[in-house]
C-alpha cells in the first residue's frame, strides 16, 4: 500500500488518523507539527500527506508551500484536515496547493475514501 505522513498537533486526532489508514495497510508517518511534516516528507518520499492546517511553527500552509517548493516533491498529494471551515479558509487552502480539503469534525470512512481517491489518481 502507500506510505502517508500525517501532520496534527492534536495527538488523539493524529492518532484516530494513523490507526484509520493503517488499518487499510498504508504505512504512517506520524508527526506533530508542519517543519516535521516537511522533514518527514523529504525523508520519507511519501504517496501522500495529510496536514493539520493549525500547528504550532510551521503551520500546514506553510509546509505545503514548502512542499510544493520542493522539486522532488512538487506532485505529492496533499489533503488539509482543519477545523477551519469558512470559504475563504478552503479557498487559501487550495490556493496554498491543498489537492483537498476536509474540515473537523470528520468521518474517518470519508477520510479513507478521499486518501484513496488521490492515492488512485
Amino acid at each position: 500500500m502507500a506510505r502517508i505522513v500525517v501532520a496534527d498537533d492534536d495527538v488523539d486526532i493524529r492518532e484516530l488518523v494513523e490507526f484509520k489508514l493503517s488499518t487499510m495497510g498504508h504505512e504512517i508517518v506520524a508527526v506533530g507539527d508542519g517543519a516535521a511534516a516537511v522533514a518527514a516528507c523529504q525523508a520519507e518520499r511519501p504517496d501522500l500527506a495529510v496536514l493539520d492546517v493549525m500547528m504550532p511553527g510551521t503551520s500546514g500552509l506553510d509546509a505545503i508551500r514548502l512542499i510544493r517548493a520542493d522539486p522532488t516533491l512538487v506532485d505529492l498529494p496533499v489533503i488539509l484536515l482543519t477545523a477551519r471551515a469558512q470559504e475563504s479558509d478552503v479557498e487559501t487552502g487550495f490556493d496554498s496547493g491543498a489537492d483537498d480539503y476536509i474540515t473537523k469534525p470528520f468521518s474517518p470512512r470519508e477520510l479513507a475514501s478521499r486518501v484513496e481517491a488521490l492515492l488512485n489518481r
